[in-house]
């Protein structure tokens, strides 16, 4: 009964879906002794590549709106990586800059990607397909 395109094993989001968990559970142990969360954790790996940017660029990198963005750096500058400073211009404009508490984390989080990249069942080709069709997903979406 019921409709051959609606079975759960027909659903391409379904794999991307619980392979995106999977990912982000395998990251957890690694992140908790960054103290970052996984969501945190990318938005580190953006201002450690930039140092510095403001809010509405960090969330297109992200693809994450203000209303995701703004709580999660609110934490990150709690705990004393980032700081958020309001344009004079433009008080709208918040500009995100890591601290130097938040530059010497990257020292610390620099094997996490090979330590990942160890607990994918993929090669190092599947690995590259596998990044190049997703980045070609996002692109679909106009970002």
């Amino acid at each position: 009964m019921g409709h051959e395109q609606l079975r759960l094993k027909n659903q391409l989001c379904f794999p991307l879906y619980a392979s995106a968990k999977e990912v982000v559970r395998q990251y957890t142990p690694f992140l908790e002794k960054l103290n970052l969360t996984y969501t945190q954790y990318l938005a580190m790996l953006v201002l450690w590549e930039h140092q510095s940017m403001n809010v509405k660029t960090l969330g297109a990198y992200l693809y994450l709106d203000s209303g995701t963005l703004t709580p999660l750096l609110k934490k990150l500058e709690q705990r004393g990586f980032i700081r958020r400073i309001r344009s004079d211009a433009d008080e709208r404009n918040v500009l995100v800059q890591l601290t130097q508490t938040g530059i010497e984390l990257e020292d610390t989080a620099a094997d996490i990607p090979l330590a990942m990249r160890d607990c994918l069942p993929l090669t190092d080709a599947e690995a590259a397909t596998l990044y190049q069709l997703l980045y070609k997903v996002l692109a679909a979406d106009n970002h």
